[in-house]
């Protein structure tokens, strides 16, 4: 049977795996991982990590069959295709900028060779451009492509191919060695993502409707790293999520849909990248044309290092750089803080973010900045100022979050670790002052608006 290639991305996985059932149905799979240094140069030494972490758990997956190479994908994979005779290179079709661009490449050094260009599936449950409004438009907002998305559907989950070989007529250069880090980030395997996926829905769903906005109770899937390396499918936890849903009614199913509406959320910022590729990094409207920021300074390392004196924004900073995660309500407020207190622009921001996020992904990553700093879609408008007291006192009420993350101030007890300047020995553990005061930086914030529309 002709051999063909299977060109692993953003898909680290066999289960659900649309292109593996392409590729395996026309002959013999060489499993390939490209490591693309211009990717690698970009990504930071967590997500570095867990690649690494993600392509020796593959091999194993693959009965060791898998095959690494480093350089440019346009030269490496029709040299491949040459050594074993492919007539194909299967891929999951990719969505992001950079990408798109590098498959261009790919596909006419492919072409140029006779070997085919075959794209089965991508990361998403739906791909990100199908899911169109009534005058053939993108989605502006969230909640109507939501609704679209709903409506749209996908497939069911892929079957494993029958009759799977794997080919082995080429040696693999090693697979990468994992940086030293600091941060103590979750194994990235099939394996993993699937039992971390099942223990939330048989310990946490129930109540995720409610517990998903205490970052102090820890009870929210964290699912976005296994996701964002494709050791899972969306698709597959959305036909478990349909199976749980029989039966259900009052919190438990308010709690599973809730659960599916930030899936569509991923899926709605891959689309948005998607029509607006410059997104990326650039602001998607022109609503703040004109805002005056600050560059970087002392006060951005503050922030970065989690010692501004706020607690509930340095526990945040210190989860990320301890775990490579940050709760997502906690996400929020440290990038409200950095863009509205500090002034800083969000660019700045999202790039420390995916430095040290294990789940860095810039659709997800960017436009979630952006929605916060006013920028992009459904954007959160620049006159809300998060409080970043009374977002704790909302969402950490005991502060079990801030003790976690700040043992400076673990001996202040209940809520009031949130002001610690109002405890008499608030200070003794060496916890900082507050660098910067709210009120006067969130005034500031809104003249600089103010200019703007002027």
């Amino acid at each position: 049977m002709p051999r063909q290639i299977l060109w692993f991305r953003r898909d680290l996985r066999l289960g659900d795996h649309p292109a593996l059932g392409a590729a395996a149905a026309e002959g013999d799979v060489l499993p390939v991982f490209v490591l693309d240094r211009t990717l690698l140069g970009t990504a930071g030494d967590v997500r570095t990590a867990a690649l690494a972490d993600a392509l020796a758990n593959l091999r194993r997956a693959t009965d060791g069959a898998l095959v690494v190479r480093s350089g440019d994908p346009a030269r490496i994979l029709p040299q491949l295709a040459a050594e074993i005779d492919a007539t194909a290179v299967h891929v999951s079709a990719e969505t992001f900028p950079y990408g798109r661009r590098r498959d261009a490449r790919v596909q006419e050094a492919l072409e140029a060779t006779d070997v085919a260009w075959v794209e089965t599936g991508s990361p998403y449950a739906v791909t990100p451009g199908r899911v169109r409004n009534g005058s053939g438009d993108r989605y502006k907002v969230f909640t109507p492509f939501s609704k679209a998305w709903l409506e749209h559907g996908w497939r069911a989950p892929a079957d494993d191919p029958e009759g799977l070989r794997w080919s082995r007529l080429v040696e693999s250069d090693d697979l990468p060695a994992a940086p030293a880090i600091d941060a103590d980030i979750p194994t990235i395997s099939e394996e993993a993502a699937l039992t971390r996926w099942h223990a939330f829905l048989d310990d946490d769903l129930d109540d995720y409707d409610d517990g998903r906005d205490r970052p102090g109770d820890d009870t929210t899937s964290r699912m976005s790293a296994q996701l964002k390396w494709g050791t899972i499918h969306p698709r597959t936890m959305l036909a478990d999520l349909e199976r749980r849903a029989r039966g259900r009614t009052g919190k438990r199913m308010q709690s599973l849909l809730r659960y599916r509406t930030e899936l569509a959320w991923r899926e709605f910022y891959a689309d948005v990248l998607w029509h607006a590729p410059q997104s990326d990094w650039h602001d998607l409207t022109d609503a703040l044309d004109g805002m005056q920021y600050d560059e970087p300074g002392d006060a951005f390392d503050a922030w970065r290092e989690g010692r501004t004196g706020f607690p509930m924004v340095d526990a945040g900073m210190r989860q990320l750089l301890a775990e490579g995660w940050m709760h997502n309500r906690v996400r929020m407020l440290t990038a409200s803080f950095l863009v509205k207190d500090l002034h800083v622009w969000w660019p700045h921001g999202a790039r420390h973010f995916l430095d040290h996020l294990v789940d860095g992904d810039v659709a997800s990553n960017n436009h979630g900045w952006q929605w916060t700093a006013g920028t992009g879609t459904d954007a959160a408008p620049y006159f809300r100022v998060f409080n970043p007291v009374l977002q704790g006192q909302r969402f950490d009420p005991e502060g079990e979050y801030v003790r976690r993350w700040i043992p400076e101030l673990r001996h202040v007890g209940g809520g009031a670790v949130h002001e610690p300047w109002k405890v008499d020995d608030g200070y003794r553990d060496g916890y900082p002052e507050r660098i910067l005061d709210h009120k006067e930086e969130r005034a500031e914030a809104l003249d600089r608006l103010a200019a703007t529309k002027r």
